[in-house]
């Protein structure tokens, strides 16, 4: 698969389709970490993102298949067993074709637009510094395409507690769509309010015409502050694999800490976005 994760898309026992990602994968094994998280958080805002599950995968299986393997430079390395992360394929893949990109024309198709918005509430949050990136697919017995926000392909968190005020004086403004790979998902540090307004964003305002005002954003941040409670960071934080952050689960709680203090500061964040040069909200009065 694309992306600097090496992900190969699979077929697991129960049936469907999924994107795996190694834990030896080239970015780190703590971006599983970050997309897990990221991914039942979402999930319990209402936000449509790729379901995500823990896969063992057994070495006889890579031992068989050579196709199974981490590109180097200078090498070739097998991905390493054991448990990896999997994210659902919308469909058979030989059945189904997926967008990263839709003109003008097509994105007024797009049947859930207005979960742009619900997205960036959750961008937000979780500081992620990345343009949002998204697939877009037919669903059957639909007339019209639907988006899903994609968390597969973000760089390592940082586990270790960040400071969210700390600037970053070599942060660039991330306002491309997918090629800026300056910031991510819960790099919290590297968030500056006043430099980085526009993170999160995705790369055409159109998806966000139906933003008139904070309030658009209401369904999103009521279920921000009442539905991911401590308890729901925790228990999300549970089905995460140790091995995959190292043992540390101190780092863990820490990281959550630190998820649960920034609720409060999304609705500035938001309007922080709408009064940069940007101007991504057309219709906001």
């Amino acid at each position: 698969m694309r992306g600097g994760a090496q992900s190969h898309l699979m077929r697991c026992s129960d049936g469907n389709y999924y994107v795996v990602k190694f834990q030896n994968n080239p970015q780190h094994r703590r971006v599983l970490v970050n997309e897990m998280l990221g991914t039942r958080m979402a999930s319990r805002l209402g936000l449509p993102t790729a379901p995500v599950a823990v896969v063992q995968v057994q070495e006889e299986l890579i031992r068989l298949t050579p196709e199974l393997c981490i590109e180097l430079p200078r090498s070739r390395t097998p991905c390493q067993p054991g448990l990896q992360l999997a994210s659902r394929h919308p469909g058979d893949p030989r059945q189904l074709t997926l967008h990263d990109f839709l003109p003008d024309e097509k994105l007024r198709e797009v049947g859930n637009l207005h979960d742009f918005a619900g997205m960036l509430v959750f961008d937000k949050w979780t500081c992620n510094t990345n343009g949002r990136q998204t697939l877009f697919f037919e669903q059957r017995k639909l007339t019209s395409r639907r988006g899903w926000s994609d968390l597969r392909e973000p760089d390592p968190p940082d586990l270790h507690p960040p400071d969210l005020d700390a600037p970053d004086p070599d942060l660039p403004n991330p306002v491309r769509n997918g090629d800026d790979r300056s910031g991510l998902l819960l790099q919290c540090r590297r968030m500056d309010l006043s430099r980085c307004a526009a993170a999160g964003l995705y790369a055409r305002n159109r998806v966000y015409e139906g933003v008139t005002s904070l309030d658009s954003f209401a369904p999103w941040l009521e279920r921000l502050q009442h539905g991911i409670t401590a308890r729901a960071l925790s228990e999300a934080a549970g089905e995460i694999p140790p091995e995959w952050y190292d043992d540390d689960y101190d780092a863990v709680l820490q990281l959550l800490e630190k998820l649960e203090k920034r609720k409060t500061r999304v609705p500035e964040l938001i309007v922080s976005a709408k009064e940069t040069t940007r101007q991504p909200f057309p219709f906001w009065s």
